[in-house]
């Protein structure tokens, strides 16, 4: 099975885009991959065609859902859970009354035109648009405690990163007036080559090697920056870490990495989580799992024991014939869930009894003497059978 896309990737966006950005990218692909259009394609096509649309039509209704983008944006798809998942056994839909939901009836009947005229009505270009650049993202890991995943934490993350040039304010040159449209594209950041082949003239375009695609040059660049806008800076940033959140699940701080040139937008944290391994505890998911040893003489009296919890320990109390792997739960004592719902885990507590390998004279003829006791000999009855066999299963 194919490893599930990111839903930025998906539908060619940037992360941060806007409602009108993702509603427009949802679009285009649903133009492109509507299984109506490949009727007529092969079967790898079509068969191509129906992945690439489901695809995306899961990416826009996570996308779409403020709330469901919100979650998904900070803990990616262990934030949404299937959410997007949709049902296709009805079909894929009219592909005009998708695009009517979408943009109105206005905007559908145009569509319907240009499906009968081969998609005619949506081709063009756009014109020409000053580049928006965006910041590179930063990767960083923060170490957590049990004790810090199960109430939620704030640290302090100290990192080196790029941010706008304060004697430029990040335009590269202190004065506007250096800033030059530039002679060899003509402030298109695209130059033009032409080539005669077998079939006529082709053209062809490639980013402009003067200015680097951005339309402008510098003629007099900040000495600070050497007119790059941005300076490199060390600097500590307080992030907010939720609770329940598992080792190798990432945090994003929007706006937190590098800084853009021109002013760009702001690149995002990536906040990966390493959880700190516990003296006692052991953790799955949100349950978490202690082991205690108790005596012989404990197991066959009873006792009271101490159990370690997240923010103090419980008492429990071992009922006189308590068995070797016997599991005790304690309700709610686990980790909370960290997509805010569903409650807290539980703590499982297993009993392991200790048997001596070694004994005195006396400790012996005593077992001796014990080992002739019908209490000793082993006789499990339906409830402790049943006990054991729960106990198997869990372990």
């Amino acid at each position: 099975m194919a490893e599930k896309r990111d839903y930025y990737e998906v539908l060619g966006l940037q992360k941060g885009a806007s409602a009108d950005e993702i509603k427009s990218a949802y679009r285009k692909a649903a133009l492109k991959w509507h299984p109506d259009r490949w009727v007529e394609g092969t079967d790898a096509e079509k068969k191509t065609a129906e992945e690439k649309f489901k695809e995306a039509s899961e990416a826009y209704s996570v996308l779409s859902d403020p709330d469901k983008k919100a979650k998904y944006d900070q803990f990616g798809f262990a934030g949404v859970d299937g959410a997007g998942a949709q049902d296709w056994s009805q079909g894929f839909g009219n592909l005009n009354d998708i695009l009517n939901n979408l943009f109105g009836g206005a905007f559908g009947s145009a569509f319907g035109s240009a499906f009968g005229g081969g998609f005619g009505g949506f081709g063009g270009s756009a014109g020409q648009q000053q580049r928006v650049y965006r910041g590179r993202d930063i990767r960083t890991r923060v170490k957590l405690t049990l004790e810090e995943i199960a109430n939620g934490v704030e640290k302090e993350i100290t990192l080196e990163r790029n941010r706008p040039c304060p004697d430029c304010n990040g335009k590269g040159t202190k004065n506007s007036s250096d800033i030059k449209t530039c002679p060899t594209c003509k402030g298109t950041g695209q130059v033009q080559h032409v080539s005669n082949t077998l079939f006529g003239r082709a053209m062809s375009y490639s980013t402009c090697p003067q200015c680097q695609g951005e339309g402008k040059v510098v003629s007099n660049p900040c000495r600070s920056c050497s007119g790059t806008g941005l300076i490199r800076k060390r600097e500590t940033v307080k992030i907010k870490i939720p609770a329940g959140v598992e080792d190798g699940m990432q945090v994003t701080v929007r706006g937190e990495g590098h800084a853009a040139k021109n002013n760009g937008i702001n690149g995002d944290l990536l906040v990966i989580i390493e959880q700190v391994e516990h003296a006692q505890l052991k953790r799955d998911g949100n349950n978490l799992f202690y082991t205690h040893i108790i005596s012989v003489t404990d197991a066959i009296l009873g006792c009271e024991i101490s159990v370690p919890c997240i923010g103090g320990s419980e008492k429990l109390k071992l009922e006189p014939g308590t068995q070797s792997g016997t599991i005790l739960r304690l309700r709610g004592k686990g980790l909370p869930s960290v997509n805010g719902y569903g409650g807290k885990g539980d703590l499982y507590v297993k009993i392991l009894v200790w048997i001596p390998r070694k004994l005195s004279r006396s400790e012996r003829e005593t077992m001796e003497n014990l080992r002739r006791s019908d209490s000793f000999t082993p006789n499990p009855s339906r409830d402790d059978k049943a006990i054991f066999d729960k106990e198997k299963n869990i372990f």
